[in-house]
């Protein structure tokens, strides 16, 4: 067994947005090569060439939008993007940190060199990945590898739950 993977106990959570996320991106991406393509035909410019050049224009739009993919496992997280796949061991890990700029990432390292980077919406819309994480980074602090990102993790923690409660309100029509 390599270092990577850990023996498969609990449950596998998903990402229960990526499906809806993905075909999002398709959409926009099919929009745009429509309306280029719209443009060029009325205008009376269409090429073979110029056809080729939007196809590879949308094909790049969606390789932007795509959406990380991600999965955890009882010690593992892993992010799936369309030419990569990061997996960390979510019992090893050595630092948590949030990076702020134009999209928030929230930066997992592991005792083995390894990092995933994800954006921490993915785990606010998903509770059961956040306690899947939340669960097994627990077990890194137990266990002493844990000593940089509780400060992080307690953020998104707090984020969690206040949009876990907003949900709740929604639903029993106390908002």
């Amino acid at each position: 067994m390599r270092h990577h993977d850990a023996p498969l106990r609990a449950p596998v959570v998903h990402d229960r947005h990526w499906a809806p996320d993905v075909l999002d991106s398709v959409r926009c991406s099919a929009v745009l090569l429509g309306l280029l393509l719209l443009v060029d035909l009325a205008a009376e410019t269409f090429t073979a060439w110029r056809g080729f050049l939007w196809l590879a224009l949308a094909a790049l739009l969606l390789a932007v939008l795509y959406p990380a993919r991600v999965t955890a496992g009882e010690g593992w997280l892993e992010s799936r993007r369309l030419l990569r796949t990061q997996r960390v061991r979510t019992d090893l890990l050595v630092s948590v940190r949030c990076l702020d700029g134009v999209a928030q990432r929230l930066v997992l390292r592991d005792a083995f060199g390894d990092r995933v980077e994800i954006d921490p919406g993915v785990l606010i819309d998903n509770p059961d990945l956040w306690l899947r994480l939340a669960e097994d980074a627990r077990r890194s602090v137990r266990g002493g590898s844990l000593l940089c990102g509780t400060t992080a993790l307690r953020r998104i923690t707090e984020r969690v739950d206040r949009e876990t409660a907003r949900a709740v309100f929604k639903v029993s029509g106390l908002d």
